[in-house]
């Protein structure tokens, strides 16, 4: 096939060899873009920022980055809305700048991942607009069109993630048309052949424009019945606020029709066809299903022929992760996808922050932090999360995210978790912009800045890289294999393998020491990590919120990674 390289050195850049696995055990930080740093001084963060901001990124020791969408948008749902899949918003600056971003992203190291919104596309894209205008025109089918009910009431029960009917009546073409997500968002209808083939040259623009892979946003949800049966009820015992908080009727739904359809496992063949004629790109599904994600996550990553990984929401709801629920969510994930590769998170763009959700305190931040790198699987880490920022509260009068909006006051939105990453801590907007920022920045959050953070060696930012680097320094802890030792409420110990190599992990979940007991061998606690490990005044104990970990050494005397 043919590649092009945009970039204007890209000739003469030297071979280097190609890591196809390089996702696996990979961390990836997600970088929201309009929180992140604002490069021009309108109040909103743009690429020029985040190439500004990404030696910090490189410096924390992460492999890649995950932008959230740059794309033209109206901005309804602020770039999950996209109005054309090929080119940058103004408001983020230029294709020019997004081919430096990647130069430079490579240049120190970093995988670039973006966030590709394949499920609908904003009411203002052309393609839809051409849709509504007739039932004849060539585009018609390409979305989700059904009559109305002899009544007038839409086809079916099926409901919107942000509250009501996912169905939006149309005077153009005197029909409904599905949304999953806000009115300004319409489903595609991929029953439509050339809808798939359309967005897959969407994937290849990318790719051939030099990113290393894809976050793909609400990838159960691109399929729908086609019947348009009826999601039956729920049994309230098995409701969760998981996909949806709890206030919001669609939890009152199973949702076996509106969404995650067999037919999904082709269109995601096609896709990884695609990307397999690429040297060293990866794919991370989002899965939204509250009653069967991991079950989702298995069938979306079987074989070779898929998805690379998925993440699900067993980490990112409010369900307080104790010892005991961690490795319950290990071992389904085991049982359920044995063959799978997972990628976990505690908090992302879409979820309160989790030191606010779970209520952590410094210690207990870092200790689950430990944890979260310890785990089988790829991890990604939110913007801010090193800096050990809590959820913002946002005045209803600077709220920005309609979700918020419809369900305020229980449920306030996402704007707590998207306020501007603070950068300095003596300036009114934490060195985001000088403008007037599109979120407020939280005052709290500005003695967490980077700069009153990067000297200083008891840090949670130092306690990030240190972690970070101790997990890159051991293979088995990026790519082995896992088993639960023990599994009680405030405490977890796990055993990490690979290619011969040992390593124990033990976490005390508490702010009351825990007694420690090592597997039979000869351990040798590694100093590397950045915990003050155990004490044996009383026998050997773990202090409270710590970590241990301890290499089982050969008879050799080998045993480090």
């Amino acid at each position: 096939m043919s590649f092009h390289d945009p970039r204007p050195d890209a000739g003469h850049l030297p071979d280097a060899p190609v890591d196809k696995d390089w996702w696996r055990g990979a961390a990836i930080y997600q970088i929201y873009p309009r929180s992140f740093q604002d490069s021009n001084n309108d109040g909103i963060g743009d690429l020029g920022g985040i190439i500004h901001r990404l030696g910090h990124v490189a410096r924390l020791g992460v492999d890649a980055i995950w932008i959230s969408p740059f794309f033209r948008s109206p901005m309804a749902d602020f770039g999950y809305d996209v109005s054309d899949y090929r080119d940058v918003d103004p408001m983020f600056g230029t294709l020019g700048d997004f081919d430096a971003l990647i130069h430079r992203a490579h240049d120190l190291g970093l995988k670039v991942l973006i966030d590709l919104v394949l499920s609908h596309t904003s009411a203002e894209h052309p393609w839809f607009k051409e849709s509504r205008s007739s039932r004849e025109n060539p585009k018609a089918n390409w979305y989700v069109w059904a009559d109305a009910k002899p009544d007038g009431t839409p086809p079916n029960n099926w409901l919107s993630i942000f509250g009501g009917s996912a169905w939006e009546w149309d005077g153009e073409r005197m029909q409904y048309y599905l949304h999953n997500f806000l009115t300004e968002q319409p489903d595609l209808n991929f029953h439509e052949p050339e809808v798939q083939n359309q967005l897959l040259d969407v994937a290849r623009y990318w790719l051939e424009r030099g990113v290393d892979g894809f976050r793909l946003d609400t990838v159960n949800f691109y399929v729908h019945d086609k019947q348009l049966r009826d999601n039956p009820p729920l049994d309230p015992s098995e409701r969760t606020d998981t996909t949806a908080p709890s206030v919001n009727p669609y939890n009152f739904q199973n949702h076996i029709y509106s969404k995650t359809q067999p037919e999904n496992l082709e269109f995601l063949r096609r896709l990884r066809s695609l990307m397999d004629e690429f040297p060293a790109v990866a794919s991370v599904g989002e899965v939204g299903e509250g009653q069967r994600g991991m079950e989702v996550q298995a069938e979306y990553t079987a074989g070779n022929d898929l998805l690379h990984m998925c993440y699900g929401f067993e980490f990112l709801s409010n369900v307080y992760p104790t010892g005991r629920a961690v490795a319950a969510v290990l071992e389904k994930f085991e049982r359920v996808a044995p063959d799978s590769w997972a990628c976990w998170a505690f908090s992302n763009h879409d979820v309160v922050r989790h030191s606010s959700r779970w209520n952590l305190g410094e210690e207990a931040r870092r200790v689950y932090a430990a944890l979260l790198m310890s785990l089988r699987g790829s991890v990604c880490l939110y913007q801010g999360e090193e800096l050990g920022l809590t959820e913002a509260y946002v005045p209803y009068e600077d709220l920005q995210d309609p979700y918020g909006k419809r369900f305020w006051p229980k449920f306030k939105g996402r704007d707590g978790c998207r306020t501007p990453l603070p950068w300095v801590s003596d300036t009114h907007n934490g060195g985001f912009s000088d403008a007037k920022p599109w979120l407020p920045v939280a005052v709290e959050h500005l003695t967490r800045a980077v700069t009153a953070q990067d000297q200083d060696p008891t840090s949670t930012l130092d306690f990030y890289r240190n972690m970070l680097a101790f997990r890159k320094a051991h293979a088995a802890l990026r790519k082995g294999g896992l088993k639960i030792l023990t599994a009680e409420d405030h405490f977890l110990s796990l055993l990490r393998s690979h290619n011969g190599v040992q390593v124990f992990c033990a976490f005390n979940l508490s702010n009351a020491a825990q007694p420690l007991e090592f597997p039979e061998g000869n351990w040798v606690i590694d100093r590397g990590a950045p915990f003050t490990t155990v004490t044996t005044e009383r026998g050997v104990q773990l202090p409270p919120y710590q970590a241990c970990f301890a290499v089982l050494q050969n008879d050799d005397g080998g045993g480090a990674t």
